[in-house]
């Protein structure tokens, strides 16, 4: 294996030109802004960012765009990135200014530099636990923030880079980091932040810390480079170990490339299904779909036997395993209400439905079907993927279809993890918005005819337009519990409810007892009600708040019961 370095600026000149390419074994373009503004602010500081992996090969191989344009390979040998698409497709994007594709969509990377941030770092990043979060545009219910502008700002100016925001845009010490690198000049930099004279101390460290940006493109990265008469095959297997020894990749993305390996052309054929999926509101992870192969071609849900596997195998499985998703993505919309992967405590759930379906050649009768829409939610609200290991989980419940069982089979082994299958209020204790149960809380508020209290629209996560688009609330704000609560009981599950944004900046830091009597001097009760909201004066104030929520969870513990059709014990 020879060693080689090339500085940022090469590598995104060779991918411009065309001259490096992707191979069909990688994973897409999943990275959120936030991981290029960490890698921005770490190369700024000269920490280490890893090596690039290539494969330089004359043989003809299947391989997939970049996320970024590029022109036609000028040469006759094939120059593979294997590690390192990540990093410098980010930096092709902010670098050349071009926008990325990502699941059909093209995005601009808009990230700012702050001229007048600390020299120390002061802004520590949060590790994610699960790996790489994939920018998959799926719906969501946002949070609601109710740190004031004051606090949000005084967090920016503590920062290097962030993520680009129209009104820190029009702040004169915040710079497009884009525009740095498309000018060699400071001078529309400095004259913006109001730096005119050269006496003026400003203008040695702006001028210091625009050089020191633009000097991103000279940060050398060091290549590792596989020989040429290496065959597919084995570079798949190299590919497959660098990553599972370094844990860069998930599970789903090693199996991917031992999938493509030995069937050639599937990765396409795998992505034309998956938006598919998509069209239909249902835009999964690639890594689901494989999961799903998997599982009809091996009645279990593990990715190791992958490798060995003959792709006459996958091929048949795959054939089987389009119909079994499609029929547990009918299901779930249709029958269970459950129109989101974002109202998903897990994407399993559609693996199970799918196996299901196709164990019962889709005739399912009417009592049945019932069961089975009971287990569907029951399982969602308690979590059914997120107690123990995933995996030995929805292996149980494909035991318990492949033995065949049915939904009362599934539901018996859902009692056995879970005990009791009835939403008890002290469930709700302690749980947040993370919480399997307040996915569950939206289902069967919406079912109630929950609407937003100022424009009655209906709660629902596909609304338009920023006053519009449906965001979870602190009906108790946190600014005026802090002084006499921890932050975790102001994030109960009890102190949410669902509303539009609009609504949501309007009353701000209101403490329930003064914006409620307006609200239902206008609408009634009713709107409070359907979200299982107390309205007693005795429970609206910040001394009340604990009784306010005793009583919330008791009344949301009713309603959820007799949405998943379980009696309250």
């Amino acid at each position: 294996m020879a060693k080689a370095e090339a500085t940022v600026e090469e590598l995104v000149g060779m991918i411009e030109r065309g001259e490096l390419r992707l191979p069909e074994m990688q994973r897409r373009y999943v990275w959120r802004s936030t991981r290029v503004r960490d890698l921005l602010d770490s190369l700024y500081r000269g920490y280490p960012s890893g090596a690039i992996l290539l494969w330089e090969t004359d043989e003809v191989v299947p391989m997939q765009p970049f996320a970024i344009t590029q022109q036609g390979n000028p040469y006759q040998s094939t120059r593979l990135l294997l590690d390192g698409q990540q990093r410098l497709t980010s930096l092709s994007a902010v670098i050349r200014g071009e926008p990325v594709s990502v699941r059909g969509r093209r995005r601009p990377i808009e990230l700012l530099f702050n001229l007048e941030h600390p020299d120390e770092l002061a802004v520590v990043t949060e590790v994610n636990e699960d790996g790489d979060e994939e920018d998959d545009g799926e719906e969501r219910i946002d949070d609601e923030t109710d740190s004031t502008e004051d606090e949000l700002q005084r967090r920016f100016d503590r920062m290097t880079f962030v993520v680009g925001t129209r009104k820190l845009e029009q702040m004169p010490h915040w710079v497009k980091v884009t525009d740095v690198f498309k000018s060699d000049s400071d001078r529309p930099f400095l004259k913006r932040a109001g730096v005119t004279d050269l006496d003026d101390p400003r203008s040695e460290k702006y001028s210091q810390r625009l050089a020191r940006l633009r000097g991103i493109r000279k940060y050398v990265y060091r290549m590792d480079i596989l020989e040429r008469n290496l065959s597919y095959d084995e570079v798949t297997e190299i590919f497959v170990r660098v990553n599972s020894l370094g844990a860069k990749l998930r599970s789903s993305d090693l199996a991917l490339a031992q999938i493509t390996a030995k069937w050639r052309g599937a990765l396409k054929t795998f992505q034309e299904f998956q938006e598919q999926c998509a069209k239909s509101g249902f835009d999964l992870d690639l890594g689901i779909h494989l999961k799903n192969l998997v599982a009809f071609a091996t009645d279990q849900s593990r990715f190791l036997t992958v490798g060995s596997l003959p792709v006459v195998t996958l091929q048949q499985a795959w054939k089987r395993c389009v119909p079994g998703l499609e029929f547990a993505i009918n299901f779930i919309r249709s029958n269970a209400g459950i129109d989101s992967p974002a109202l998903l405590s897990s994407p399993f759930l559609l693996v199970a439905l799918g196996y299901y379906g196709h164990k019962r050649n889709f005739q399912v009768e009417s009592a049945e079907a019932q069961r089975l829409r009971q287990w569907a939610l029951i399982a969602n609200a308690k979590g059914r993927y997120s107690r123990g290991s995933s995996e030995t989980l929805l292996d149980q419940d494909l035991a318990t279809l492949r033995q065949g069982g049915g939904a009362e089979g599934l539901i018996d082994r859902l009692r056995l993890q879970v005990g009791r299958l009835d939403i008890a209020p002290e469930e709700l204790e302690g749980r947040n918005q993370r919480s399997a149960l307040f996915k569950t809380m939206f289902l069967a508020f919406r079912e109630s005819g929950a609407r937003d209290w100022h424009s009655n629209l209906a709660i629902a996560l596909g609304h338009g337009g920023a006053q519009h688009r449906l965001q979870f609330h602190h009906i108790f704000p946190k600014a005026a519990l802090k002084k006499k609560y921890a932050a975790r009981e102001a994030d109960d599950i009890a102190n949410l409810a669902f509303i539009g944004g609009k609504t949501n900046r309007q009353i701000s830091d209101k403490l329930p007892i003064d914006y409620f009597p307006t609200i239902i001097s206008k609408s009634g009760a009713a709107a409070f009600e359907a979200q299982c909201i107390p309205t007693e004066p005795r429970l609206l104030d910040a001394d009340g708040y604990r009784l306010f929520l005793a009583q919330r969870r008791k009344l949301v513990s009713q309603r959820l019961n007799k949405f998943l059709g379980v009696a309250s014990a």
